[in-house]
């Protein structure tokens, strides 16, 4: 460990860069003394107070010296040099001999060369310069869509305790917390009001990617998105362009990004006499006129969902929403953001409630998009009541998302149709569309983003409760979740707020908000009432960043106000001035 130390102390000092290191075979004082010394190095996973006294779960990688260069801020594909390392038995094997770098998603622009020292026992990891992402040469793509599976050389299999591990690499000192949002919205010929095709999309994408200089991303020889720096344009199963924006400081960064996207596309798609809409649910079409995108991964969920749910492909193809994503410093602080942001879910859908309408009418929802979840598959959406047990953590969730059925690996350029089968029995080299083979962390990844429940921990938090919409509201979502998360006199206001809400009454909430919104009865009151409460928390939490920010809530202000909801304001326009017909919402809600 002596070595290893001394390189961090001289190389720590880089903004970016941050080591976890889990040292196996000592005695936790041998650990504490490590993570003593780590920690004056900017270390941010695992804080101090961590390593002062076990985990909770105390097996945490007991078997071997592991160590994982991770990156705070998430992004495109990144590269890391394919050249060859000595493994333990003196051998030459592919760069990746550190468990699987190639599934480690690299968060920055730096890419990262590794070396080994003589000594097995550590490994020591250098940033470099930055290399252009579309020089591939001799280089290994990481964290790639659709994903990379070159040659890395697993040391050993995986096991339930790397998993867990996975999760709790994302913990991040406070310094590093980032705000990622992402939006999609339903694309339309302005003339026909009909959805786009796939070769306009594949135009449009390509125009931008020429005009704006991002980077194509392909499926075989089909673009489904593109990338530039850390930010991600995709493309949902019907067609829905999504932005996933790059992992930002304030919420000025972000909404500047969501700002410089949406002229980006403007520009191009007008030229095509193309519009974007941005509703929770599409109110015109009908499944049958959606094209689905030319993506592997969706001819599988195509093919399952109906097994599982009768709404599963309505959600695929006619639902679009705005989330944000957040960091968390420790499991302790992790668990308490899960709980705020479980609880206070059902808030969120209300205040950003946009989707009444389905194929011409009002559909008797002022949120169809979260109804929809309500019947997609029960195995993988909901409220996850487990994580307010006094035992959750990291090594919960793990357990969770173990016997969440699978839909699909991916294997030699292509996905292997896995639906109905666990990753514990891939864990166990049992899994019966690949028999005899152990998962990657790439699988393991890939994996958690077929998880859906109304918030989803992977290595950052997701918050999922609302509706797609307009432009002037895509900056307030993740206002609303900041002010709440990031800020510990709101969070804690938040947790002594909820903390004696019963499972049963957040189901409840859960589950009567997408029809009644702020309207719904809540205890002696209503739910507008709850949310006066949670707007000001968030407020104060906003203002107490320093950031200037609290100015972009007052697009949900007057929503609590009024507890008018936007669908209710659309149903207002739907039976007044539209004449009962969905077409003009095309125009009201045009990006």
């Amino acid at each position: 460990s002596a070595p290893l130390i001394g390189s961090c102390s001289r190389e720590c000092n880089s903004y970016h860069f941050y080591f976890l290191v889990v040292s196996v075979g000592y005695k936790w004082r041998r650990r504490c003394a490590l993570a003593e010394k780590l920690s004056s190095c900017s270390t941010s996973l695992f804080s101090s107070e961590k390593f002062q006294s076990p985990p909770r779960f105390t097996n945490f990688s007991c078997r071997r010296t592991y160590t994982m260069a991770l990156l705070s801020q998430a992004g495109g594909s990144y590269t890391v040099p394919s050249g060859p390392v000595c493994s333990k038995n003196g051998t030459k094997a592919v760069s990746g001999g550190v468990r699987n770098l190639d599934v480690l998603r690299m968060k920055e622009a730096h890419v990262i060369s590794y070396s080994r020292s003589l000594s097995t026992k550590s490994v020591l990891l250098h940033s470099s310069q930055s290399v252009k992402r579309s020089k591939r040469g001799n280089q290994l793509v990481v964290a790639a869509s659709p994903p990379t599976e070159e040659a890395v050389v697993a040391t050993e299999p995986l096991t339930r305790e790397d998993l867990i591990a996975y999760l709790a690499s994302g913990c991040k000192t406070k310094d590093k917390w980032r705000i990622g949002t992402e939006h999609e919205k339903f694309g339309f010929e302005v003339n026909t009001l009909r959805p786009m095709k796939y070769d306009q999309i594949a135009e449009l994408l390509n125009s931008i990617a020429e005009r704006f200089e991002w980077e194509k991303v392909m499926e075989d020889d089909k673009i489904i998105g593109l990338k530039q720096g850390k930010q991600s344009i995709s493309l949902e199963p019907g067609g829905q362009f999504e932005l996933s924006g790059a992992p930002l400081e304030t919420l000025h960064q972000t909404c500047a990004e969501v700002n410089s996207h949406l002229y980006q596309v403007k520009a191009v798609a007008e030229e095509m006499g193309i519009g974007f809409l941005g509703i929770g649910f599409q109110p015109k079409w009908r499944r049958e006129d959606i094209p689905i995108m030319p993506k592997g991964r969706y001819d599988i969920m195509r093919n399952y969902m109906p097994k599982v749910g009768s709404l599963g492909l309505d959600m695929m193809l006619r639902t679009c929403t705005v989330q944000v994503n957040l960091d968390f410093s420790s499991e302790a602080d992790m668990i308490r953001k899960f709980r705020a942001g479980l609880a206070l879910q059902p808030i969120a859908t209300a205040l950003f409630a946009n989707s009444p309408f389905t194929e011409g009418k009002p559909n008797g929802f002022l949120s169809m998009r979260s109804q929809i979840w309500t019947d997609t598959d029960k195995d993988r959406t909901g409220m996850l009541p487990f994580v307010f047990d006094d035992s959750f953590g990291f090594e919960q969730y793990v357990d969770y998302a173990l016997d969440v059925p699978m839909y699909f690996a991916y294997r030699n350029k292509k996905y292997v149709d896995c639906t109905g089968m666990t990753f514990r029995q891939f864990l166990a080299g049992k899994l019966p569309c690949l028999p005899g083979e152990l998962p990657t962390y790439n699988d393991w990844e890939n994996h958690l983003t077929t998880i859906f429940p109304e918030v989803r921990l992977k290595r950052y938090l997701e918050m999922r409760g609302a509706d797609g919409g307009p432009w002037r509201r895509l900056c307030a979502l993740p206002a609303f979740w900041v002010g709440i998360l990031y800020d510990e006199d709101t969070l804690q206001g938040v947790l002594d707020l909820t903390a004696d809400w019963t499972t049963a009454e957040r189901e409840m909430l859960r589950n009567k908000v997408p029809v009644t919104g702020l309207k719904t009865p809540f205890r002696d009151g209503l739910l507008k009432h709850v949310a006066e409460d949670v707007l000001k928390l968030a407020k104060d939490g906003l203002e107490r960043r320093g950031y200037k920010e609290a100015g972009f809530l007052n697009a949900v202000a007057e929503v609590v106000r009024t507890g008018v909801t936007p669908a209710e304001n659309l149903l207002e326009m739907y039976n007044g001035e539209w004449g009962q017909s969905v077409d003009p919402v095309f125009q009201e809600l045009l990006y």
